[in-house]
């Protein structure tokens, strides 16, 4: 099977390539120059179009969360013109398509974790870009799947563990804000779980099986719990670790608001489509143990 994905070093493209190379499909990375995604919709199409997909996935977004409130248009003209673009360009190839997106389409003040069915009601412009994103690409081909994901971290790119594991090898303590929730997500468990969507597309998708659905690690903490696990995790690999100072949110401001509460329910896709993904602490160990183990 052939799978285009869009962007090139993202933590979800990285980790497709390399599941890839055990699931026996082929992965072709698109990503500038010859894909922009804020670029003109034939130029995106064209650049897709030679490839020749059986699969799209649609990965690459404006994902600076706090610029996003500076810059408006550009993450518009990524997350929701580019988005939509894509799904033409799936439309008019006649594959499926899978596109990603996010929690924060919603304002977290729901105290239970978030079903497919809940209202949206994003609270900063990288949320209400995303959930924009996700209503194009679904107006555009009938064919697609939105997966809804969050808190992802993986071996590649800039993310959570990362930034932690390099905290702790400066200084002895961290603050992590201790009053946000939500599902701690490896990108490679994420890609995975797109293999086998993938598949199911491809065999002749069914009524349900398109649409939105939420694909979290099972599991839930707060960023500070998250930091506490990783620092655990990475001092028993041999690794460097730090003590976290639990905070509010308030005493740490950010230009775009946060949702309190992140997390998601994932029930759906295991009825549709068959996949849970892993508890979120034991998929953290395998990602902490390769960042440190080489480097003890």
């Amino acid at each position: 099977m052939r799978i285009v994905v869009t962007g090139r070093d993202g933590q979800v493209a990285c980790s497709l390539v390399e599941r890839a190379q055990v699931r026996g499909h082929e992965i072709i990375p698109v990503g500038r120059p010859e894909l922009e995604l804020a670029g003109k919709p034939a130029s995106i199409m064209a650049a897709i179009e030679r490839e020749r997909p059986n699969v799209i996935v649609s990965a690459a977004a404006f994902t600076k969360v706090d610029l996003a409130e500076s810059e408006p248009d550009l993450a518009f003209a990524i997350n929701e013109r580019g988005a939509g673009a894509v799904a033409r360009a799936a439309h008019e190839l006649g594959v499926p398509l899978i596109h990603l997106s996010t929690d924060y389409v919603f304002d977290g003040t729901k105290t239970a974790a978030y079903t497919e069915e809940d209202a949206t009601s994003p609270t900063s412009i990288y949320g209400a870009s995303k959930l924009a994103g996700e209503q194009a690409a679904l107006a555009e081909h009938d064919n697609t799947v939105v997966l809804r994901t969050a808190w992802v971290y993986s071996p590649f790119g800039s993310n959570f563990v990362r930034t932690m594991l390099k905290l702790a090898a400066q200084r002895a303590e961290v603050t992590v804000v201790s009053d946000q929730k939500g599902n701690p997500t490896n990108a490679l468990d994420i890609a995975d779980a797109i293999f086998r969507i993938a598949d199911n597309l491809c065999m002749g998708a069914t009524r349900d099986q398109v649409g939105v659905f939420h694909m979290t690690a099972a599991g839930e903490a707060s960023w500070a719990e998250f930091a506490d696990r990783i620092f655990q995790a990475s001092s028993e690999a041999g690794g460097p670790a730090a003590t976290v100072k639990h905070i509010a949110t308030t005493d740490y401001p950010t230009a775009a608001r946060r949702p309190a509460n992140s997390t998601l329910e994932c029930g759906k896709l295991a009825r549709v489509h068959g996949i849970r993904l892993p508890e979120w602490r034991s998929s953290l160990t395998a990602v902490v143990d390769r960042l440190v183990r080489p480097a003890a």
